[in-house]
């Protein structure tokens, strides 16, 4: 058997989308360790990070005047990203929980898991990486792109228990 056909038998192993949660849950975690290490390595603070009270790390950094403004941009970039990736996690949670126990066809939840995975990795990419208006859109493109994928096998899902009665 060639690595393709095994790549597409293991798209159609039952329950592998739910795997997508951690790897989800991390692709929303990973902008923070970066933020941390700008804010350590770029801040005039001895320290340059604050953990009696970590959320406000962005905000300082923002206003310290020694950081170059691009790095305070990135920083501000990662949070935000940061953010964004928390702030959908129920969505995805929740879409790929009801796929599986609406037992939608495993290949396409398996598919639809690994693209979003792959499409957050992506968005954070952009997120860091943008610096115009151009890429910003290209972001959101990709944000929507994602989006869409937690809503399909949402309606899919309510649409398959539905019809159970």
């Amino acid at each position: 058997m060639y690595d393709y056909e095994r790549f597409i038998a293991l798209l159609h192993q039952p329950a592998l989308s739910l795997y997508s949660i951690p790897a989800v849950w991390f692709t929303a975690f990973v902008p923070w360790p970066f933020k941390t290490v700008l804010i350590f390595l770029h801040s005039n603070n001895a320290w340059g990070y604050g953990n009696v009270t970590p959320r406000l790390n962005t905000s300082r950094a923002q206003k310290d005047k020694s950081l170059p403004p691009a790095i305070a941009e990135k920083i501000l970039r990662l949070e935000g990203a940061h953010l964004n990736g928390f702030e959908n996690l129920p969505l995805w949670f929740a879409a790929v929980i009801l796929g599986n126990m609406a037992k939608l066809d495993n290949y396409t939840l398996n598919v639809l898991s690994l693209s979003y995975v792959c499409g957050r990795l992506l968005f954070n990419y952009l997120y860091y990486r943008q610096e115009n208006d151009w890429q910003g859109s290209l972001r959101s493109i990709v944000f929507f792109v994602c989006f869409s994928m937690p809503m399909y096998i949402l309606f899919k899902s309510a649409a398959v228990i539905a019809a159970q009665g």
